[in-house]
């Protein structure tokens, strides 16, 4: 039985100077390895090719280390609104913003890894009260992972996908939101994928950025992009690419002492994705700012989750029910640049009423921050084709 909201307290991020100082201090005293081997002509992938180059690592260390401001984050993160509650005896952080509009529909976003809430700090205002009239408005909850940002750390294993997915009910309704529309990327697009397959009389629909057609499906009948879309996600799984999951999946607490003890040692492993997974054709801040990242970066550090937002690889890897089914109102965007693209025929196996599906020219695995004005655009456009079919 969903508890009261009396249970949802109010909550304030609010970093102290002695680990802000720690921070810069531990940023001062890195020891930094020599440079990369391969070629370093710029700009160009190819400079990518043994992970960050080091010429990249000094210049975000120094920018962190004498301009970045966390606070401005805090105070961003406070004006949207944050609270917390406890769910199954572990506390949930979330970001809920209410619109002012009377027809807003409760929307619940959620993020992946390596992102975090900062993924959707800069799009919640614009979900809440948009500018356009004619645009759906959104009541808007974000919440951390178990594990990641302000939410408690597990102590036990169990916090895979589907027991997050069922705690995301048990938030919404305890916030007075007994059916809700869902959206999420990555891993978030995993819960958001077992929010509809499994919540139907709660979830009006879905938006995702990360469909997950069930296995052992023939790529026969497939055009020439959707094999390449098959081979270049295989690729990447099988391939150098991957070995960040495998790690995570198999050893996370090894990686995390790293992630936790090091901010370098944590920028490093963060920015390589960011760099591979955007659509840039060098650095990730063609596209995404160095205070958007560090954002992202700062909030790992401080909450010390490094390797407790790995173990969501160790709980979760390969764990979608390959029986689950989608039969809620579904939109499906699938981002040119993004690390795993699924044809729309494999989609169609789980998805079983997709009502929009779309494939932007551009961005990649965080569009949120690479194409924001897109993003939400296509999340309102994507989320109204699923009301109106709910209805």
């Amino acid at each position: 039985m969903s508890r009261s909201p009396s249970d949802v307290r109010a909550f304030e991020a609010r970093a102290t100077d002695a680990d802000l100082d720690d921070l810069r201090a531990r940023l001062a005293a890195a020891r930094l390895p020599e440079a990369e081997t391969v070629s370093r002509a710029a700009p160009g992938p190819r400079r990518w090719d043994q992970g960050v180059p080091l010429a990249d690592l000094v210049d975000v260390v120094n920018y962190w280390r004498t301009e970045y401001s966390w606070r401005s984050f805090e105070e961003r993160l406070d004006r949207i609104g944050q609270f917390r509650t406890t769910i199954d005896d572990l506390g949930i952080h979330f970001l809920h913003r209410r619109s002012a509009r009377a027809d807003a529909t409760p929307l619940i976003l959620t993020h992946g890894w390596p992102g975090s809430i900062a993924e959707f700090s800069d799009v919640v205002d614009e979900l809440a009260d948009p500018k356009n009239v004619d645009a759906p408005a959104f009541h808007v909850v974000v919440p951390s992972l178990p594990g990641f940002g302000y939410s408690d750390k597990p102590a036990t294993t169990g916090w895979g996908t589907e027991k997050i997915a069922a705690a995301w009910v048990e938030l919404m309704e305890r916030l007075g939101y007994r059916r809700f529309a869902a959206h999420g990327g990555d891993w978030g697009g995993n819960i958001t994928t077992v929010l509809g397959g499994r919540f139907p009389e709660h979830v009006l629909g879905i938006h995702t950025t990360f469909a997950d057609g069930p296995p052992g499906l023939t790529t026969d009948g497939l055009t020439a992009v959707e094999r390449r879309w098959t081979e270049e996600t295989r690729d990447f799984y099988e391939g150098p690419s991957g070995a960040y999951a495998k790690q995570q999946a198999t050893r996370p607490q090894t990686i995390g002492y790293s992630l936790v003890d090091s901010p370098v040692g944590l920028l490093a492993w963060i920015l390589d994705k960011f760099a591979e997974w955007s659509d840039t054709e060098d650095s990730p801040f063609e596209t995404i700012s160095r205070d958007r990242i560090l954002d992202d970066v700062t909030l790992y550090w401080l909450t010390r989750t490094g390797a407790s937002a790995a173990r969501i690889y160790y709980e979760s890897h390969s764990s979608m029910d390959p029986g689950l089914r989608v039969d809620v109102p579904s939109a499906i965007t699938m981002y040119p640049r993004d690390i795993e693209k699924c044809p729309r025929p494999w989609a169609q196996e789980r998805y079983r009423r997709i009502v929009r599906w779309k494939e932007p020219e551009v961005g990649g695995h965080f569009p949120s921050l690479e194409v924001p004005e897109y993003f939400v655009k296509d999340l309102q456009e994507g989320l109204a084709a699923v009301l109106a079919a709910d209805r």
